[in-house]
């Protein structure tokens, strides 16, 4: 039999907080609802929360995507319980164990307590709540539908982080095994070569040109070990300075387009981004121009894409069809401005912006799979040749040493 702290709300909507015995939690659980209670939180005497506001990573400064996922569930799930707006916020804040997200809802709990809008506290915390949680949450205020639209936040945010997630799990492998290689590679041009040339200079052996080209390699690299990391340090200290100026992220924006294998994938990311922050941001009632007018600020990191959405926020604001105003910035497929007529034409824009923002979903899994498929051969074979390379020109001379010992 153990003891169990629980917090749960009431019909009426009252939260109450107080402990019940049980087997196990499943007992405590059980017992609570029986009695028709709606549980927040329960956890065993002793140990960590597992209940609805418990959810939270323990820790730091830093806010992560997946956390502002659980914020969302929370929020839809306690206002759409019948929990007032400021009792929820206070209930988050109170319970959140990321003390840097704690602060930010409890300065929001203030806001919203004397008065002000929720959208307008949300604005107050830019680096936590960016343009997309702010006008969705202003478009749930004006109809009413706050805990729907929550519902569709989370599901964008869980969307966004599930492309994340899958591309940092395609290139974690091939980064640490080319990390590890390169670090290979270096112990032994800096260190193993410099031994051997030694050797080969006290026989005074004529070395193979293979083997010379290596040498001087090594010597070079040793010689000036030092200096080269820091011109590497520097040079990517210059060029994020570069970057974080317009005319420097223009042009990264551009090469990042254009790169080779990589540059189609970047587009694809973009795009479906585009497509799916459109789509929520329809579905939950905000108009098409302020939609437009959303996306060109959550596009401050790609220039190309915020010119191509301020063209097309300033045509439709003239009058002109959102399809014909996306196919005139030139930046768009030919597949997203058709179907975008015939979302217009059927009035299905927003079920048809979500059959596209799927399709590219896919087309960015089928990538990652593939390139998970090729770059692992690809990378063995490559740093295998060199290193054989590096040890074939070694081994050259031992050889040619032997058959002179042996005559």
């Amino acid at each position: 039999m153990g003891r169990f702290i629980y917090t749960v709300q009431d019909a009426q909507g009252t939260v109450t907080t107080g402990a019940v015995d049980a087997e196990d939690e499943d007992g405590a659980v059980q017992t609570l609802q029986t009695k028709g209670l709606f549980i927040l939180s329960i956890q065993a005497e002793d140990t960590k929360s597992k209940g609805l506001l418990s959810l939270k990573k323990k820790g730091g400064g830093k806010i992560s995507g997946r956390e502002m996922v659980f914020f969302g569930e929370q929020m839809s799930t306690l206002i759409g319980g019948g929990i007032p707006l400021v009792r929820a916020l206070s209930l988050l804040s109170e319970h959140a164990e990321n003390k840097a997200l704690g602060a930010v809802l409890s300065s929001v709990t203030k806001e919203v307590s004397a008065g002000g809008a929720f959208h307008k506290a949300l604005e107050k915390h830019p680096k936590v709540f960016n343009e997309i949680w702010i006008s969705l949450v202003q478009a749930g205020e004006v109809s009413g539908q706050l805990p729907s639209v929550l519902r569709q936040i989370t599901a964008y945010s869980e969307s966004q982080e599930a492309v994340k997630s899958k591309i940092i799990t395609a290139v974690s492998y091939p980064a640490v095994l080319f990390t590890m290689s390169m670090g290979v590679l270096t112990y032994f041009i800096v260190y193993i070569v410099p031994v051997f040339a030694g050797i080969f200079r006290d026989f005074h052996l004529q070395l193979p040109i293979l083997t010379r080209v290596i040498v001087a390699f090594s010597a070079v690299v040793t010689k000036y070990f030092v200096l080269m990391l820091v011109v590497v340090i520097g040079s990517v200290f210059a060029i994020r300075a570069y970057i974080a100026t317009p005319a420097g992220r223009l042009t990264w924006n551009h090469a990042q387009f254009n790169m080779p294998l990589f540059g189609g994938l970047v587009r694809a990311m973009q795009t479906e981004r585009m497509l799916t922050t459109m789509s929520t941001l329809i579905r939950s009632g905000v108009s098409i121009l302020n939609a437009v007018s959303v996306l060109e600020g959550a596009f401050k990191k790609n220039l190309i894409f915020q010119n191509a959405l301020k063209q097309a926020k300033n045509d439709i604001a003239s009058g002109r069809s959102i399809s014909e105003s996306f196919k005139k910035t030139a930046m768009f497929p030919p597949m997203v401005t058709e179907m975008m007529w015939m979302g217009e034409e059927s009035g299905k824009l927003p079920d048809i912006i979500g059959v596209l923002s799927k399709y590219y979903q896919e087309q960015i899994d089928q990538w990652l799979r593939r390139f998970s498929a090729l770059i692992d051969p690809i990378l063995v074979v490559g740093v295998g040749g060199i290193v054989a390379v590096i040890v074939m020109s070694i081994f050259m001379p031992i050889f040619k040493l032997s058959q002179i010992g042996g005559g």
